[in-house]
């Protein structure tokens, strides 16, 4: 057999998995991350836990499969994206926490850069709004507050990665500076349409070239790891891909119009566009695929700041639930949500709201809510704010000479809930198919790296390994559907003016 290891590190936990040449899992290994929170919209976490964790999961998952690295083909890298690490060359140590995406202490930097014009600039070269969301002005906000910072990255000795990048380098022994154009697409610092760094971006946000990395093809040789790491044996590194791109590739969405909706932490929508850089004009961003060679390939996408999170804060936050799973059967316990509407703006609202100033609130409530119906506003939350995504998604294809999404395509943590999966049907009135293999951002990161490795010949030959577990179709009314869907935009501006 042929085997494949996927270095899945996400924001709320490092997970490493091994699959076979079929794309089924052998074994998971999972520990998790903390998160950090210094003061109210700041979310940081310590790089070298996500690097320990990281490596003993690879470990630890070896030992589950019964496997000797000898056994292993190649590596995949996928990885929560934006999330901004700048370190030592020389000690490779961390200058200071790693500034997670969600974090929101540059907004006033890029009220700045909007003021001074750079929106349409910005858009054009990156296919991204100007947003604390991305990587520049937290790598900015770094340089502008760490003592020290800015004067040493003028002489060279400070690196930036994304999370793909300083996984690498801690995996080479500092050897490799590298990333791929995905996770480089995050950046606002990245051109994708010539698959460069842009020298007049990293002008604008006074960010010094050295700090950058090579940029490859998201299926290439990026290094080989260090052989002490692994008995003795340097694994090539294969394939790397930011996790929602990693998931597009994983879903077999290689071809124009196709979608996918990954349920995690947040939720990421994503349409592949194929070799068209298709601006939106509905507040979704321009990104670019995960790429087998040096032509560009484009996705639109949607974010969702808090989608699974929401159920980790009726578990810490309100305390009610102990465990993320009970959720379901919270939720399930009401025939509704007893016209409860939760709005999870913790962190402001992403696409196509794009609104930092937003808050969560909750709406509808009456003596007779209880924690059930609270529950299941919460989980029908990540339904209203992926359809809202998916309707601009559509409009945008539609006046791009397309057609409008046929089929929705879904993965992550919270895809194997059945209630929300098909109130997601009901809401958009098309199907949502759930695959056999919901961990398809890892599996997409082992993709690449089979497909660089020769494991793997072509996309055709992976399209055939996608195979389709449960298949959700809408059984709402369209006038109920829009009905619900007025309501939930009615519970936005109510949260916009919290």
């Amino acid at each position: 057999m042929t085997y494949l290891l996927a270095l899945d590190q996400g924001t709320s936990s490092s997970r490493s998995i091994v699959f076979d040449r079929e794309g089924r899992i052998v074994a998971i290994a999972q520990k998790e991350l903390t998160q950090i929170y210094p003061q109210p919209g700041w979310v940081e976490h310590d790089p070298m836990e996500i690097w320990t964790r990281q490596l003993a999961t690879a470990r630890e998952v070896l030992a589950k499969a019964a496997l000797k690295p000898s056994d292993i083909h190649a590596i995949g890298i996928t990885n929560q994206r934006e999330t901004t690490v700048l370190w030592n060359r020389k000690t490779g140590h961390p200058v200071h926490h790693a500034i997670v995406w969600q974090d929101r202490r540059a907004e006033p930097l890029c009220a700045r850069l909007r003021e001074d014009g750079m929106t349409d600039t910005i858009r054009e070269k990156t296919g991204l709004v100007i947003d604390a969301y991305f990587s520049a002005t937290k790598l900015r906000w770094l340089l502008d507050h760490v003592p020290g910072a800015r004067a040493a990255a003028d002489r060279g000795e400070l690196a930036f990665g994304t999370i793909d990048s300083w996984l690498i380098w801690q995996l080479t022994g500092g050897k490799v500076h590298v990333t791929d154009v995905s996770n480089a697409s995050r950046t606002m610092l990245f051109n994708v349409h010539d698959n460069q760094w842009d020298a007049a971006l990293m002008k604008a946000l006074d960010i010094p070239a050295s700090l950058m990395p090579q940029v490859k093809p998201s299926s290439a040789h990026f290094a080989d790891t260090d052989a002490h790491l692994f008995d003795g044996r340097a694994l090539p590194i294969g394939g790397v891909a930011g996790d929602q791109q990693s998931a597009l590739f994983g879903q077999a969405c290689f071809e124009a119009g196709m979608a996918k909706n990954t349920y995690g932490t947040g939720c990421f929508l994503l349409m592949h566009t194929g070799a068209a850089f298709q601006p939106s004009q509905n507040g979704l961003l321009v990104t670019s695929a995960a790429q087998t060679d040096a032509q560009p390939q484009y996705a639109m996408e949607g974010s969702v700041f808090v989608g699974g999170a929401v159920v980790q804060w009726l578990r810490d936050g309100l305390k009610a639930i102990q465990g993320s799973a009970q959720v379901q059967s919270l939720a399930e316990s009401v025939p509704d949500a007893g016209g409860v509407m939760m709005v999870p703006a913790f962190t402001g609202l992403g696409a196509p709201y794009w609104n930092a100033d937003a808050r969560g609130t909750i709406t509808g409530l009456t003596r007779g809510t209880t924690l059930a119906h609270i529950a299941r506003a919460a989980l029908e939350s990540i339904a209203y704010q992926s359809a809202a995504l998916l309707q601009a998604m559509s409009r945008d294809a539609v006046a791009a000479g397309g057609a409008p999404v046929a089929e929705l395509r879904v993965d992550g943590g919270a895809a194997v809930n059945d209630l929300l999966m098909q109130f997601q049907a009901d809401l958009l009135g098309i199907p949502v198919v759930r695959p056999e293999v919901t961990e398809t951002t890892a599996l997409g990161a082992a993709y690449l790296a089979g497909l660089s490795t020769g494991v793997y010949g072509d996309a055709a030959q992976l399209s055939k390994l996608w195979r389709v577990e449960r298949r959700f179709m809408p059984t709402m009314s369209r006038a109920k559907a829009d009905e619900a869907m007025a309501q939930w935009e009615l519970a936005v501006r109510r949260a916009t003016l919290a």
